[in-house]
């Protein structure tokens, strides 16, 4: 059980960041305000926010869950998000900038046309749900549930079954972060969301740090944390590659060069969720600035998220059960942490599970009042009615993702779950912007079909291995065993075959029918264009230290 000294601090910890939160997001009027923090963002809170918005409990309890099962490899999620970072900083970032984009979707409006923006807007909205709100609920129930004991309170307090009492903690774990997140997202718009990202992910990162020093001195038995390190690299020797099989199913290598680029560069460049807080930077050397910022925080994550999940395996040993890996991270907490910094600690995961709900609530609500709602039911919105709408679609996706949430049960981890689906939006997504940024005679209509296709594709790609089993394939022709045999390889192999292919047709269209006259992107100088001073340099400093990580755990 949690001490008061523990709740106190929890308590302080989530009151004293919704209200500085809400205090800084005061006065918004406009859109511009409300979507786009008024385009003021300095580097550092652009650096922070992006961090801070990303790790949540699918980290800490979907990657730390990985890691304990299957290694270290996961940490290439982490490790090549620097180099897409380096590549946005350099090139998607002043072209959307120039352009004066609020989302995503519009920038294909200018590009090819309205219904290609409509599409990508709607799959968002739809994916934003089912993915980043619903497996933060997942993951955030899930953890609170383990570290603050729920099932057995209630098990106590109502004479509840133990099946009964979980069911019931994670629905109060769901709704109740549901509602605290979506208040002051509502109120607050993404200067709030900001402003909180700083204060949680400064905790978060802080807290990580320490809890992975406290299990390397555990490990280590009384003589230091270097010692425990070389006791847990030598039992974990076979674990901490990055570099597997091409048929891992987690992290296959082959995918290191072809499919993991594919969601790694959806996710950071061209994913509302992250993009927004670049968007709403006040010039191009701040945004710039403070991606490079997160690159570089990024590259050090594995070694607070990752390698905590296998060092959960090694100080719980049998306490750990088998099925339970997705509990690892919440154990080890109640296991290293003493009274007052389990507070403290909790207070951080529960602040990164806000963090990341409420930047997936801004970004979902910012996509559907400005690309569906303003284009096809209220065309001539005032910046107080775009404020208002924009609102109530937050509140109301809030209710749909706690509904959602209860069915990410059924899947074998949430972190895989995650990437799995992001699949049917990211590989279309990023042949389309591939085609519009570099083959200038792709139609609109190309354009069109690829996002519409893409994810039916991709659903036949995966689907013969959801429904049929090796038994269920024995007995049948062989075609329908290679089927089943392409079905059952690593999604990240779908994703990147289906990521040519569609590039394949959008070049094949563009030669036999294309675009004849281009149309120009606008250009409404919204902020100052100038580039950062020495971005080539730091970005091949991000790369140079990448490619470092990977030698040194090849």
């Amino acid at each position: 059980m949690l001490s008061w000294q523990d709740w106190v601090l929890l308590f302080l910890f989530l009151g004293t960041v919704a209200g500085i939160s809400l205090w800084a997001s005061r006065g918004e009027r406009t859109r511009r305000d409300y979507f786009l923090a008024g385009r003021s963002l300095p580097w550092w809170l652009i650096g922070f926010s992006l961090i801070a918005s990303n790790i949540s409990t699918e980290h800490f309890v979907g990657m730390t869950g990985t890691a304990a099962r299957s290694g270290f490899a996961v940490a290439s999620y982490e490790w090549l998000a620097a180099p897409a970072l380096v590549f946005v900083a350099w090139w998607l970032l002043p072209r959307f900038l120039k352009a004066g984009i609020y989302t995503m979707p519009e920038y294909l409006e200018y590009r090819f046309d309205r219904s290609c923006r409509s599409i990508l807007a709607s799959f968002m909205v739809v994916f934003f749900v089912l993915t980043v709100l619903a497996t933060v609920l997942y993951s955030g129930a899930t953890f609170l549930s383990g570290v603050l004991k729920l099932p057995e309170i209630l098990m106590n307090r109502f004479d509840l079954e133990e099946s009964g009492a979980r069911w019931w903690s994670f629905q109060l774990g769901v709704w109740g972060i549901g509602i605290a997140a979506g208040i002051y997202t509502i109120f607050g718009g993404l200067k709030a969301v900001v402003w909180s990202d700083l204060l949680q992910g400064g905790a978060l990162l802080a807290g990580g740090t320490l809890v992975a020093f406290l299990a390397l001195h555990r490990l280590g038995e009384g003589e230091g944390i270097w010692s425990g390190w070389h006791r847990f690299a030598e039992q974990n020797r076979e674990g901490l590659h990055v570099i597997r099989s091409w048929n891992d199913p987690d992290v296959p290598s082959l995918s290191l060069i072809t499919g993991l680029w594919i969601p790694v560069m959806f996710y950071w460049g061209l994913n509302q969720f992250i993009t927004q807080r670049t968007l709403a930077a006040g010039s191009l050397a701040e945004g710039q600035k403070g991606i490079l910022f997160a690159a570089l925080i990024k590259l050090f994550l594995p070694f607070l998220v990752v390698i905590p999940g296998m060092m959960a395996v090694q100080i719980l040993a049998d306490r750990l059960p088998v099925d339970q890996m997705d509990g690892a991270y919440p154990m080890l907490l109640r296991e290293l942490l003493p009274a007052g910094l389990l507070g403290l600690m909790l207070a951080a995961v529960a602040g990164s599970i806000m963090s990341t709900f409420n930047s997936g609530l801004n970004s979902a609500a910012t996509v559907f009042t400005l690309d569906l709602w303003s284009v096809y039911v209220q065309k001539r919105m005032t910046e107080a009615e775009a404020v208002r709408i924009g609102r109530i679609v937050t509140a109301l996706l809030a209710v749909g993702a706690c509904l959602w949430a209860p069915v990410i049960h059924a899947f074998d981890g949430v972190f895989q779950y995650i990437q799995e689906f992001w699949g049917f939006v990211s590989a279309p997504t990023c042949a389309v912007f591939f085609a519009g940024m570099v083959m200038p005679r792709v139609p609109a209509a190309a354009a069109r079909c690829s996002l519409l296709v893409g994810p039916l594709l991709y659903l036949l790609s995966r689907a013969p291995s959801w429904v049929w089993t090796e038994q269920d394939v024995a007995s049948m022709a062989s075609p329908w065993r290679m089927l089943h045999a392409y079905s059952s390889m690593a999604f990240l192999y779908h994703m990147f075959v289906l990521f040519l292919f569609l590039l394949g047709l959008m070049a094949a269209w563009g030669g036999w029918a294309p675009r004849i006259e281009g149309k120009p992107l606008p250009e409404p100088k919204v902020v100052d264009l100038r580039p950062m001073k020495g971005l080539r340099a730091a970005g091949y400093g991000v790369l140079a230290l990448t490619a470092a990580l990977y030698l040194c755990f090849w």
